[in-house]
């Protein structure tokens, strides 16, 4: 292929598509066109990228004519049927959302892990993991590489901008009503008072958010599980390959705009020393170890926001398991966790293509 291939964005006007689109204007131009595709109620708005103003156009089968690469950053139902029609155009697709994480036949793919397998795709889709295996995969896909990975026991501490924008101002709304009071200091009284205000509801959310955290996210699974944990268990197995690895998560949803973090429990098959994990963070593509408790210098996401990396820090060897460690991350779940990966895997592709 001479010309640069052309790319359509599918979901460009949401709050993935809107970082999206900064990032394509923020890195190397490999794109030909570049067409800006959304619901019918958004075709007619004009947004930038590349320093030009684009159209956006309604999702139709004709927006989807003539596209090398094809970025879904929609809802899954959206993607479930969309995604198909433009491969059978000839687009290679790639798609932020749940629709295709488990397909036997399309690869799920985090770039510093498994690059690799983006080139198998026999349905002609890439999927990218969750925004919450998304802010702790660099890092783990790291360490498991030179230590062997065999445990993780996780728990996350996911932002609210991860349910959408909706939750977002739900979230801004909370606070607002709980800012500069004495609620949060008798039972119930956050919750009287949230919900009240949200017609006996909390917005997105099955409690308050505000002076809270919230041991859910995603819908009730069988045992007790959510949606969420079950998925970044499965997600994390097949970007490792590890179809078998034991892995227990836990869920939390905290009063946080952007970035979400994780406590990481991983056991390895080997000893490990904090030093050589230290050595292996500094160096691994898409990390950024800032590890210093003595300076107060530890990941945070009111700190990470905004920018790509996996930040990590907080990293001990485990007291009671010489082969296991303890490390905090923290991760942007609208760039790293939806819009980068998406655009990096993309990239790729496009290299493919080239060459």
């Amino acid at each position: 292929m001479t010309r640069k291939p052309a790319l359509a964005v599918v979901g460009a006007t949401g709050a993935v598509g809107t970082v999206l689109l900064q990032i394509l204007s923020q890195h190397a131009d490999v794109w030909g066109e570049i067409r800006l595709v959304a619901s019918p109620r958004s075709a007619g708005r004009k947004l930038a990228v590349r320093g030009e103003e684009c159209e956006v156009v309604p999702l139709a089968e004709e927006a989807l004519a003539g596209v090398d690469v094809a970025l879904f950053l929609v809802p899954a139902e959206v993607s479930a049927q969309w995604a198909p029609i433009a491969a059978a155009k000839g687009a290679v697709v790639v798609d932020a959302s749940a629709a295709f994480r488990s397909d036997a036949d399309v690869p799920l793919v985090v770039p510093e892990v498994n690059p690799h397998a983006a080139r198998v795709r026999p349905r002609g889709i890439v999927a990218g993991p969750h925004d919450t295996t998304l802010a702790m995969a660099p890092a783990v896909g790291a360490l498991h590489a030179e230590f062997g990975l065999r445990e993780l026991v996780i728990s996350s501490y996911q932002a609210v901008s991860g349910v959408g924008r909706d939750a977002v101002t739900a979230l801004r709304e909370q606070l607002s009503l709980v800012a500069g009071t004495e609620l949060g200091s008798t039972t119930g009284d956050v919750r009287r008072a949230v919900g009240d205000s949200f017609g006996n509801g909390f917005g997105p959310f099955p409690a308050p958010v505000a002076l809270n955290v919230v041991p859910w996210a995603g819908e009730l699974a069988e045992d007790g599980w959510s949606s969420e944990e079950l998925g970044l268990r499965a997600e994390l197995r097949k970007v490792l390959d590890l179809p078998a690895l034991p892995v227990a998560a836990t869920c939390v949803r905290v009063p946080v705009l952007t970035a979400h973090s994780l406590s990481v429990h991983a056991r390895f098959e080997a000893e490990v020393t904090v030093a050589r994990a230290h050595e292996i963070l500094a160096t691994s593509p898409g990390v950024v170890l800032f590890d210093d408790p003595a300076a107060g210098e530890f990941p945070t996401p009111a700190d990470v926001v905004g920018t790509d990396p996996t930040w990590v820090g907080r990293v001990r060897r485990a007291p009671d398991d010489p082969c296991a460690l303890e490390l905090f991350v923290c991760g942007d779940n609208l760039r790293k966790g939806a819009a980068l990966n998406t655009v990096q895997i993309a990239e790729a592709i496009a290299a493919e293509l080239h060459g």
